[in-house]
């Protein structure tokens, strides 16, 4: 699994302890992202689309809860960030 989709992951996660289930529904309507199998817990991202897709699924959940969707996102994946270039991670989550 790359990097951005254990990103995605882990966003997904911390939402559905808020949210509950539809947080993984919300989740798939992000374009660029795919919930594979949600029982294992696989998504899948396309690295040429990783960016955009990161930021479409904060954009989707800020949208849900305001600027409070959009920190929980950014905590959700700030250890994973931390490994990454800046020019590497997405706006969102800066």
């Amino acid at each position: 699994m790359s990097i951005y989709e254990n990103i995605a992951l882990r966003i997904i996660k911390e939402q559905e302890l808020l949210m509950g289930p539809i947080a993984w529904l919300e989740a798939g309507k992000v374009s660029g992202l795919k919930i594979v199998d949600r029982e294992k817990e696989v998504i899948s991202i396309e690295d040429s689309n990783a960016a955009t897709a990161l930021n479409g699924l904060t954009d989707r959940f800020e949208k849900l809860f305001g600027r409070t969707g959009r920190e929980v996102c950014k905590e959700a994946a700030a250890a994973l960030v931390a490994d990454l270039q800046p020019s590497q991670i997405p706006a969102n989550l800066l």
